[in-house]
């Protein structure tokens, strides 16, 4: 269940910086992406994030497990919470703006709850949730504006992969609390990025050849920030700040994203989004207030007798 908890100063400084660093994962793809392949851009920041990660699990001296059942789920983990959405992001990044992304991004909140209430019982739709997914599907459709997926053109294709990648990232959520919750999060996380690299590596040389190691400063400086920043030490802080924070409270960080891509976005490509795209962000916004119940609380404490 979603749980609330009050944010301490040092939570909120925690939850703000992990929206900065994940705001900013957006650009830097995008950069990225302006000299690399989408195969070979994703390899790049699960490659060289894996050896952070493992680097954290040894240092902690947390014991690496040998049994196949686990590493199976690590693979099936890795694939829905890395490899799959990372490509689709790349990919639709190269037709759509980086703020509009991260709004899309988004969907990934109405989604989880719904495959949550699939597969745990103890995630039933109530009332609030059904009308907080309502709201934050009706969000998305605002953003995407229903005539653009008439069209069916590329950039509406492209639109459809990144709410596959919120599919993606539900399912992964779903997955990892049925199959890896007993594990320490610094090793699941690292399991998930290798087993991740395992997969994409061999895509991208095959699809993309050999990692081409003589690229422009800033697209190494991008490639840098996707690793460093953006995935190894961004779940390293995800899941600092859950335990500080809990799961309620860390859904502003989706709310929080798209403000700091959306300006990078302007300043540095000169991106700017249709009106309707604020509008459903805002429709979204308040269909994730109503899911985590903070909309709630807040009108009981203002009326209440």
């Amino acid at each position: 269940m979603t749980q609330n908890q009050t944010l301490s100063s040092r939570a909120w400084g925690e939850l703000l910086l992990l929206a900065l660093i994940w705001g900013g994962s957006f650009l830097a793809m995008r950069i990225t992406l302006n000299e690399v392949g989408v195969f070979t851009t994703v390899a790049h920041r699960i490659f060289w994030a894996a050896f952070i990660l493992w680097g954290v699990v040894l240092y902690r001296g947390i014991s690496i497990p040998g049994s196949g059942k686990i590493w199976g789920a690590f693979f099936v983990m890795g694939a829905l919470n890395n490899a799959i959405p990372f490509a689709l992001f790349a990919w639709g990044q190269l037709y759509i703006e980086t703020g509009l992304t991260s709004i899309l991004n988004g969907a990934t909140a109405p989604f989880g709850i719904l495959l949550a209430a699939l597969f745990f019982k103890d995630e039933p739709i109530t009332l609030r949730r059904g009308i907080g997914v309502v709201l934050g599907f009706l969000g998305m459709a605002i953003t995407l504006g229903l005539e653009n997926l008439q069209e069916f053109n590329i950039k509406s294709l492209a639109q459809l992969a990144i709410l596959g990648a919120t599919f993606s990232y539900a399912l992964a959520g779903s997955w990892a609390r049925a199959q890896l919750g007993h594990l320490p999060p610094q090793l699941s996380a690292a399991g998930m990025v290798t087993a991740a690299t395992l997969i994409m590596v061999p895509l991208a040389w095959y699809f993309e050849g050999p990692f081409d190691f003589t690229l422009m400063p800033s697209t190494w400086m991008a490639i840098f920030y996707m690793t460093v920043f953006a995935t190894a030490l961004a779940y390293l802080l995800y899941y600092r700040v859950l335990r500080m924070a809990g799961s309620g409270n860390l859904m502003l960080c989706t709310l929080l994203i798209p403000p700091v891509a959306v300006i990078l976005g302007s300043l540095v490509l000169g991106e700017a989004l249709h009106f309707r795209a604020f509008i459903g962000f805002g429709v979204l916004a308040l269909g994730m207030f109503i899911l985590d119940g903070r909309l709630e609380q807040y009108l009981r404490r203002r009326f209440s007798v």
